[in-house]
């Protein structure tokens, strides 16, 4: 299902899939479609879909970060960072890009992911923001500062795959099995838990609309 038009460049292809997509199979999915890109065989794709309730553990995971291990599956992932959740209501989007194709730069396409997904949240009324010294999507909340987006990606042959994920309505509760990203200093929020009545389709329409803006973002020169 591509529903989302907007200004995206046609060479990319955008796919939002319905349901619940198994972590294996979304894996399997994104490898094979990296091979596919670097060698000239397939073109980029953004990837926006939801898992069952599943922990996933990076590479440089903390096996003391995993509270509960036999709450849920757990997967071992090969995009950096740590132990996060996925599950229902939180909307994963996965980027398989040539990044030599967008700047060359793999620390501006994180930051610039990060600004992305910012700037779609300004879109429902929610202030969200980066922090250098701990990756991730964080917003204000009346118990104090809250992760509301992850970033986790990795690189082969200049390919990126795995991506972002943003809590829409995800049951916050399930982030307790686990140390989200390895920091448990704050706490886990999503768009319902902050006031926002925001469907899936709504928050995949406002990524669509600001994503010509991600590209431009990947080619400047500027400092961030």
């Amino acid at each position: 299902m591509n529903n989302q038009q907007g200004d995206r460049p046609s060479s990319i292809e955008w796919r939002v899939s319905e349901g619940l997509i198994d972590y294996e199979y979304a894996r399997s999915e994104m490898t094979q479609r990296v091979a596919a890109i670097a060698h000239e065989e397939a073109p980029e794709m953004v990837w926006l879909l939801q898992h069952p309730p599943l922990y996933t553990a990076g590479s440089s995971a903390d096996k003391q970060d995993l509270l509960m291990p036999d709450r849920f599956p757990v997967y071992p992932a090969e995009r950096g960072g740590k132990y996060t959740y996925h599950g229902p209501g939180q909307r994963i989007g996965y980027l398989m890009m040539d990044i030599k194709k967008h700047g060359h730069d793999v620390r501006r396409f994180v930051h610039s992911i990060e600004k992305w997904v910012i700037d779609s949240l300004a879109q429902f009324g929610v202030t969200a923001y980066s922090r250098p010294e701990r990756i991730g999507i964080w917003v204000d909340t009346p118990k104090g500062e809250a992760k509301i987006g992850a970033i986790g990606i990795r690189v082969r042959r200049w390919i990126s795959f795995h991506g972002f994920s943003l809590n829409i309505c995800p049951d916050l509760e399930h982030f307790s099995g686990i140390v989200p990203c390895g920091i448990s200093e704050f706490g886990v929020t999503s768009l319902q838990d902050l006031g926002k009545d925001v469907t899936m389709g709504e928050v995949d329409q406002a990524l669509a609309d600001r994503f010509p803006k991600f590209l431009e973002a990947l080619q400047s020169k500027a400092p961030f």
